[in-house]
C-alpha cells in the first residue's frame, strides 16, 4: 500500500472531516500525504490506518477510489457535495458503465414491484446497468430483474461495505458483486443509520444519466433521490398510478414539479440511448487507457482488431441479435460485451435498435 493511501485511510478516519473539508484539503496541498505532512493537518488526525480498513481491504474485489484516483467515477464528481473516495466491492469498472437509477418505495404494491420488474429487465437487455439502493420494496425487485436479464447491476449503501442491510438481501448482494458493484462512502464497521440514507441516496443519482421512480408516497427517500438527480442536471423519469393509490402520489409531484412521465421503458432507452453514446466516449477512453486498468476484475481493454472483437463480429452478422444471443454464441459476459458493443457503436460498425438488439452496419475495409 502506497503512502499517499495510508494518508487517505487517516484522513477518512478523522472526525467532523467530512467530504466538504477533505476535498478542500486536498485541493490545498494537491495530496493527501502532502497535507499530512504539512503544518496544517487536521489535529483530530488517526495516527495510523485502522486496522478494520487495512484488514478489509486486503480481500479480493475490494477497493478504496479516492478523489484523486483516475478510476473514481467522472459523472459522480459532477454532482454537489460528492464523495471524497468510494468504497467499492466488485468490479469498479462497472461504476464507468451507463447506468439507470431505479428507486422507489419500500413497502412498494404488487403492482410496483411488477413494473420496477418489467421496466429494469428490458433496460438492462439494452445494455443500461441499473443502480439502487438494495433496499425492501422497489430497489430489490429492480436489482434482481437486472441480474435475471443478464445485466450490470450497482447498489449503493448507507453504511459501511462490509455489512448488508437489510440482512434478507445477502444473497442478492453477493449477485450484485458477482455482476457490478456495492458502492459506499461508509468505511468498514459503520452500522447503517436512518441519516446515512438520505446521502447514499446521492450517490445513486449522481452515477446515473438518469433516474426513474416508479412508485413513492410523498414522505418517500426516493423524490430525495430525484431532486438530487434532478438537481445534477439528469433526466428524472416517473410513472403515474391510480389517483386512489398513495404511493402514485409522489410519482404525480414529480411529474408536476418537471419529471418526464413514462409509461413504457422504451420512452426512457428513447431518451437516454444519446446520452449513453456520448458516455461510451468517456468509458471507452477510461477502459482503454493501461494506466487506468482496475484493479478488481476488470473489462478487459481491447483494440477493435482482439480476436474477441472478431468473435463477436462473427456472432452478429447483419440481423439484430439480443444481448442474450450475443453471450451465448461468443462466451463473452453481458459486462465486456456491453463496452465492446459501445465501442464498435462509436466506430460506426454496429448499431443499437429499440429492445436491446444490435446489428453490424457493413464489412470493415
Amino acid at each position: 500500500m502506497s503512502d499517499e493511501q495510508r494518508a487517505w485511510l487517516r484522513l477518512l478516519r478523522t472526525p467532523r472531516l467530512g467530504s466538504v473539508g477533505l476535498l478542500a484539503g486536498i485541493e490545498r496541498h494537491t495530496s493527501a500525504a502532502a497535507w499530512i505532512a504539512s503544518a496544517e493537518r487536521p489535529k483530530a488526525l488517526a495516527q495510523h490506518p485502522a486496522d478494520s480498513d487495512l484488514q478489509w481491504l486486503e480481500r479480493d474485489q475490494r477497493q478504496l477510489l479516492t478523489w484523486n484516483d483516475p478510476d473514481y467515477p467522472a459523472l459522480l464528481r459532477q454532482v454537489a457535495d460528492p464523495p471524497a473516495a468510494l468504497w467499492v466491492v466488485g468490479d469498479t469498472s462497472a461504476l464507468w458503465q451507463p447506468q439507470l437509477a431505479v428507486v422507489g418505495s419500500r413497502n412498494a404494491s404488487a403492482g410496483g414491484l411488477a413494473l420496477a420488474r418489467d421496466f429494469s429487465s428490458t433496460l438492462a437487455r439494452s445494455g443500461l446497468a441499473i443502480t439502487s439502493g438494495l433496499a425492501l420494496g422497489i430497489d430489490g425487485a429492480a436489482h434482481s430483474a437486472c441480474l435475471d436479464a443478464g445485466g450490470i447491476s450497482l447498489g449503493a449503501v448507507g453504511h459501511g461495505p462490509d455489512q448488508i442491510y437489510p440482512r434478507s438481501h445477502r444473497a442478492l448482494a453477493e449477485r450484485i458483486i458477482a455482476e457490478g458493484a456495492i458502492v459506499s462512502e461508509f468505511p468498514p464497521g459503520t452500522s447503517p443509520k436512518p441519516g446515512y440514507f438520505p446521502r447514499r441516496n446521492r450517490i445513486i443519482a449522481g452515477l446515473a444519466l438518469g433516474t426513474l421512480v416508479v412508485e413513492a408516497g410523498l414522505a418517500s427517500g426516493s423524490l430525495i433521490t430525484a431532486r438530487l438527480a434532478s438537481e445534477a442536471g439528469r433526466e428524472v423519469f416517473a410513472i403515474p398510478g391510480s389517483i386512489h393509490n398513495p404511493l402514485a402520489k409522489g410519482c404525480h409531484r414529480l411529474i408536476r414539479d418537471g419529471a418526464k412521465l413514462v409509461e413504457s421503458a422504451q420512452e426512457i432507452y428513447d431518451e437516454l440511448a444519446p446520452l449513453a453514446r456520448q458516455w461510451a466516449e468517456s468509458l471507452r477512453a477510461h477502459l482503454t487507457d493501461s494506466a487506468l486498468a482496475p484493479t478488481s476484475a476488470p473489462t478487459k481493454a481491447l483494440g477493435t482488431d482482439d480476436a474477441e472483437y472478431l468473435q463477436l463480429r462473427e456472432a452478429m452478422g447483419f440481423d439484430p441479435v439480443s444481448m442474450d444471443e450475443l453471450v451465448e454464441r461468443t462466451g463473452l459476459t453481458v459486462n465486456q460485451l456491453s463496452s465492446m458493443l459501445l465501442k464498435l457503436e462509436l466506430d460506426g460498425e454496429v448499431v443499437s435498435t429499440p429492445g436491446g438488439r444490435y446489428s453490424r452496419t457493413h464489412e470493415r475495409g
